[in-house]
């Protein structure tokens, strides 16, 4: 008899996050535009009926994009990759009614020069290069 109450009480307790259910999805980029040969992390993140967030993965949600490709959250943009832009659409598994679809550009200038190991540990400014791409 103590098994049984015990079993109803576990699952009374775990019913309200089995309820719970994705209303919406969103996407939370990290950066304001992708860079070229590199693995580009795609945050989706899921608002709950009782209006938690919740990090979504492949698990939950189908990525796609027509100009490159998903390995897992990450989009991954070829080194020779042409187009300025790309299109990436999230679906929620569990309800395919539940999507959005965004453009995210293409980093265009490379990364400036990093400071030196004496620069960081000296506190001194880091040196000015000149970029003829600006």
């Amino acid at each position: 008899m103590k098994k049984i109450i015990l079993l109803i009480v576990i699952v009374a307790a775990a019913a309200p996050l089995f309820a719970q259910k994705v209303d919406s999805i969103y996407f939370h980029l990290y950066t304001d535009s992708l860079k070229k040969g590199q693995h580009n992390y795609i945050n989706v993140d899921g608002k709950m009926s009782t209006g938690r967030w919740m990090p979504l993965t492949t698990k939950d949600v189908q990525f796609s994009c027509s100009s490159a490709s998903f390995e897992g959250n990450e989009l991954i943009i070829p080194d020779d990759f042409k187009p300025e832009k790309v299109v990436v659409k999230a679906v929620l598994k569990g309800n395919s009614s539940v999507s959005i679809e965004r453009t995210i550009w293409i980093k265009t200038k490379p990364d400036g020069d990093l400071p030196t190991k004496d620069e960081i540990m000296n506190g001194t400014p880091p040196r000015k290069t000149k970029n003829k791409n600006r």
